[in-house]
């Protein structure tokens, strides 16, 4: 592979795990069973604090007692990593120097929240800790959480990600979303994960097993270290003192790795940032995925071909109800536009085709919007959600919610 080559498929959409503050719905009273002292229902050591999730809680860590590491690189790969694989690269030397002095396996994913992507990492707290900063390491009670079920989120999406009253977000997608309790807010992160659970939350997302690995490079040039691993494999690797400057590595390949069932509408999505706040997914994936269809009302739309059937039921029941005239095909703006957020670097829904935006003039965001509610009504019911419904609104906007198959 050449160098360009290389340096173009680098590093994958990353990490950073978090925990600052409890949110005001973990208060005790919010709890539905209490471990005893000297008990868990896993088989190891009990949790100081009261489990909130029985079903996906695992043994509490106890305190921190192993040594504290940095954050140097992170290998995401989209499945899970070959042990004989992740041996050659712990063994990777940078001349008579050791290049890895420590490497942590977990699993790495994405979930979005009206339109916005963010990454989760299914850890063990008793390892995982030692590689997130010293006060985030050494606050036992966001580890007891995250062992009892709960996920623990970074501290600054406090105000971002919506909660339900009872203080519980919504991971995953379509007809496999899960709530789970939020525990704790993180103040300090791993990469840029957004949010971290156990493995066993881990396996009823259907998150990867042990698809990635943070390593810690000691004394070693994080670079160095990074350019003998591309040597082993082609993985996605993530230089995070990089990330930590500017929220994303340019020299790289980032990948979304989707849970819930929009995995198979999205399938594995690899994608270098080109500039001006758009990506470039690879052109296999464009063209197994995208594909360009004349619809109703609105002409030509180019979206997620797991996406068009609903959207072509719709918009004729929009059409057969006599609200036509409600969507002004002059005022639509896109479905799929590969780019991330703006001012972020959160991926939109809008970059797998999974959205589209209409209307637009009187529907910008934070405005009620003007949009008939007889057709919102309607896109409803065939599986969209409304951005008007959020927080902030943005009513104009449209996104997949469900998988509805018409007929």
């Amino acid at each position: 592979m050449s160098g360009a080559r290389r340096r173009a498929r680098r590093s994958s959409a990353v990490v950073a795990a978090a925990v600052v503050l409890l949110v005001a719905a973990c208060a005790p009273a919010d709890r539905t069973e209490a471990v005893p002292a000297g008990q868990s229902d896993s088989g190891g050591g009990a949790p100081s604090a009261t489990v909130v999730d029985p079903a996906h809680a695992v043994a509490s860590p106890g305190p921190l007692t192993t040594r504290l590491y940095g954050d140097d690189l992170l290998v995401v790969s989209d499945h899970t990593l070959d042990p004989a694989l992740v041996k050659r690269i712990k063994a990777v030397r940078v001349g008579s120097r050791k290049g890895v002095t420590a490497a942590e396996p977990f699993s790495f994913a994405q979930f979005a929240v009206e339109n916005k992507t963010y990454n989760i990492a299914a850890i063990d707290p008793s390892t995982y800790r030692a590689f997130t900063g010293q006060s985030s390491a050494a606050w036992q009670e966001q580890w007891d959480r995250v062992a009892g079920g709960e996920i623990a989120v970074r501290a600054g999406l406090r105000k971002k990600l919506p909660l339900d009253e009872a203080g519980y977000l919504a991971v995953g997608s379509g007809d496999t979303t899960h709530r789970i309790h939020v525990g704790a807010y993180s103040p300090s992160a791993v990469g840029v994960v957004d949010a971290m659970v156990n493995r066993s939350w881990g396996e009823e997302l259907g998150m990867p097993e042990a698809n990635a690995l943070l390593i810690n490079t000691g004394l070693a040039s994080p670079q160095k270290v990074r350019a003998k691993i591309e040597k082993l494999a082609d993985l996605s690797i993530t230089a995070l003192d990089i990330v930590a400057q500017s929220g994303i590595d340019p020299d790289t390949y980032q990948t979304v790795i989707p849970v819930g069932s929009f995995r198979d509408a999205i399938g594995i999505y690899r994608y270098t940032p080109i500039g001006g706040g758009r990506v470039q997914p690879e052109q296999s994936w464009v063209s197994s995925h995208i594909t360009t269809e004349l619809m109703p009302i609105i002409g030509s739309m180019t979206c997620n071909k797991a996406m068009m059937p609903q959207l072509r039921a719709a918009l004729i029941e929009i059409q057969q109800s006599g609200l036509a005239d409600e969507i002004h095909p002059g005022e639509y703006a896109g479905c799929y536009y590969p780019r991330f957020i703006a001012g972020s670097t959160k991926l939109s829904n809008h970059s797998f085709g999974l959205a589209f935006d209409i209307n637009v003039p009187g529907n910008q965001r934070g405005v009620p919007g003007e949009i008939d509610r007889g057709v919102v009504a309607i896109f409803k019911r065939w599986g969209f959600a409304w951005g008007g419904d959020w927080s902030y609104t943005d009513p104009m906007h449209f996104e997949l919610s469900r998988i509805v198959k018409p007929g």
